[in-house]
Formats: C-alpha cells, sequence, structure tokens
C-alpha cells in the first residue's frame, strides 16, 4: 500500500501546467432532507465553523440540530433551487469556466487550467486539487471567493487544501490569495452594478451592505472579517458618492443563541420600515454568488419583514455572479498574485520551451545510456 498519491500517468519530463482552484462554501447535492442532513454534517462538523470544543458540540449537532434543520432547510433550498440546480453551484461553474476563458486567452501566458471545488459537498476540494494534478499542475494558485477573510471562511479552505496535499508524493508550489476587500477592480464592479440595478430599478432611500455574520467572539479573537466588512462598504459607499446616513452596514444568517455581529439585518430593515422608509435596497458584497443567503434569505424572509412592517419595495441588488467585470476582476487577481511564476508572467515563447523540454529529455537519455 502507497502512503502518498501521484499523478496516474507520470512523467518526468512532462509539460508543467498552473493550476487555479477557485473555491466557494458549497451546496447539497439536492434539496432533500437526507442531502440536506449529509450536507449540515459536513459543515456543522468542521471547528472552524463551530469553535466549541467537541465535547459539548457533539450531542447538540447530533441530538438535536441534524434532527430538525435538515427538514428546514430542505424546504428553503426547495424555494431557491433551478433547473439546473443549486444556484451556487451553477453560477460557480461559469465563473470558472469564464475566469479559464481569460486566462487562456492570454496566448503569451500559461498554460492554466482551471477547477471548481466547495468546501463543503461536491464538487469537493480534494477531488478539485486531484483534477488539476492529473492536468500537469505543478504551481497552483487558491482563489476562495470570500472577498473579506474570516477563519471560518478562507481560513477552512486553507485546512482542507492541506488536509489533501498532505497525502500527495509531489506537494506542488502553492499560493492562496487571503483576500480581496480592497481591490480596487473588485470595488469598481461592485460599484458598477449598485448603478446598473438603479438605473433598472429606480433608487431607493437607502442603501443596506448586509455581510453573512460570525460570532462576536471572533472579532474579539482577532478575526478580521468585520473590519473588512465595513471597509469594503466604506469604499463602495465613496466610489458611488454616497452621503453619510444613506447607507447601512448589517449582518444576516446568525445561528445559534450567542451574541453575533451587530446590527442584525433582520430588525435593521424592520426598524428601517418602521422609521418610514418606503424603498429599501440592499446589496450582499460577501457573497461572490447568489445563494440560500441573498435569493430566499434576503430576496424573501426580509423582503416579508420589510414590508410587515411598513415598507413598499425591499430591492434586492443582485451579486457580481458571471458578470464579466466581475470575472474579469478575478483573473486580474489571479495574475497579481501568481507574479513571478514564468507561466504567468508572460512572454512566454512557448515553441522554445517545448524545444528545450525536448533537449532536456534528449540529454537526460544520452546520459542515462552513457552510465
Amino acid at each position: 500500500m502507497k502512503l502518498y498519491s501521484a499523478k496516474s500517468t507520470f512523467q518526468h519530463d512532462e509539460a508543467h501546467a498552473v493550476g487555479v482552484l477557485v473555491a466557494n462554501l458549497g451546496t447539497p447535492d439536492e434539496p432533500t432532507e437526507p442531502a440536506l442532513r449529509r450536507y449540515l454534517r459536513q459543515f456543522l462538523s468542521d471547528p472552524r465553523v463551530i469553535e466549541i470544543p467537541r465535547w459539548r458540540w457533539w450531542p447538540i449537532l447530533y441530538g438535536i440540530v441534524l434532527r430538525t434543520r435538515p427538514k428546514k432547510s430542505a424546504a428553503a433550498y426547495s424555494e431557491v433551487w433551478e433547473e439546473d440546480g443549486s444556484p451556487l453551484l451553477s453560477i460557480g461553474q461559469r465563473q470558472a469556466a469564464g475566469i479559464r476563458q481569460r486566462l487562456q486567452a492570454m496566448n503569451d501566458r500559461g498554460p492554466f487550467v482551471v477547477e471548481l471545488g466547495m468546501r463543503y459537498g461536491n464538487p469537493s476540494i480534494p477531488a478539485a486539487l486531484r483534477r488539476l494534478r492529473e492536468s500537469g499542475a505543478r504551481r497552483i494558485l487558491i482563489l476562495p471567493l470570500y472577498p473579506q477573510y474570516s477563519a471560518s471562511t478562507t481560513g477552512s479552505t486553507f485546512d482542507a487544501v492541506a488536509r489533501e496535499l498532505m497525502g500527495w508524493r509531489w506537494v506542488p508550489e502553492l499560493r492562496m490569495v487571503g483576500q480581496y476587500h480592497d481591490e480596487p477592480v473588485y470595488i469598481q464592479a461592485l460599484a458598477r452594478s449598485i448603478r446598473e440595478h438603479w438605473e433598472r430599478e429606480g433608487r431607493g432611500e437607502r442603501l443596506l451592505f448586509s455581510y453573512h455574520g460570525v460570532p462576536e467572539r471572533y472579532l474579539l479573537d482577532g478575526d478580521p472579517y468585520h473590519c473588512q466588512c465595513l471597509k469594503t462598504s466604506r469604499l463602495v459607499a465613496e466610489e458611488l458618492g454616497l452621503e453619510p446616513g444613506t447607507w447601512d452596514v448589517t449582518f444576516q444568517s446568525r445561528f445559534g443563541n450567542e451574541e453575533w455581529l451587530k446590527p442584525y439585518t433582520d430588525e435593521t430593515v424592520t426598524e428601517l420600515a418602521r422609521s418610514g422608509v418606503k424603498h429599501l435596497d440592499v446589496v450582499c458584497p460577501g457573497f461572490s454568488a447568489d445563494c440560500l443567503e441573498t435569493l430566499e434569505e434576503i430576496a424573501g424572509e426580509n423582503r416579508e419583514y420589510f414590508e410587515e412592517s411598513g415598507g413598499e419595495r425591499l430591492s434586492y441588488i443582485p451579486a457580481l455572479n458571471d458578470r464579466p467585470d466581475h470575472l474579469d476582476a478575478l483573473a486580474a487577481l489571479i495574475l497579481q498574485h501568481g507574479q513571478g511564476w514564468r507561466e504567468v508572467d508572460g512572454g512566454r515563447d512557448r515553441e522554445a520551451e517545448q524545444r528545450r523540454r525536448a533537449e532536456t529529455a534528449e540529454r537526460a537519455r544520452a546520459q542515462g545510456a552513457e552510465s
């Protein structure tokens, strides 16, 4: 039995490529109770997500959560499920294809191979990394689609990558994008998407930046997520020329009984409606692709809260998804973080590279024959 795995058709003189792993959180295989139970078991067993000692958490997870939550979550997923499956997965596949197309179109760079991997569910991060290895990737860049860093998202992605590579014989050169919350191309794409939404749908009285929440103690323990969310919002507001008092930052999707980052989105939309705001716009800059938390929670549940409290219209501004400017920004981010790798820096003469490899292989064979 081999302790370490390797490429199935490995050759010492084969050409190498740069692999790009585009990673996101994940999704169940289908909107059913058994599928949600499998997905939630994997997701909520991650100590990066639930930072509670296992002896305390396991009875809660297996005795309560996995007995009650899958049915409710399956019903919620059914409301957003599309003909081709989960929105997060279908959008992620289009994002990976768009990035691949942009990188391959740069004839003086490459070759690049791009794969999509989900931290939980399928296609998994280990499977995506193995596909990159089979494609000849000797350098791999990890792009977690989380603009703002959190240990529970980006940190967990690194854990999954490292755990898989621990079993490889030839560990590739590795780089990882930690965050891009203040990258100008990302900020500009967000601002442009908001302007275009206003042009189509009209502009609301207030703009709400809603981010996925995390327990407040994560912030107190040194997680930069909260600060990066605030910075993203400020930079977008400046790009749009918004006046103070016309926009707010809130946090959604809390779980459990402890204090999470505040203010809470659901309480804020209710308060704004009761205060007389009739038309509210909501954007979720922490989500690179629309998913359950944006489509069902914001565009569904929170719209109902707003209207039930006296508001007339909550307008959800879609995530950047596979917008061309978003894919341009992500491709640019990959090139920026790949600087120093000759495949990325450009100016590469592929014919000369092939001749060099052939000459090197010939010399190696001759040397072997002589010995």
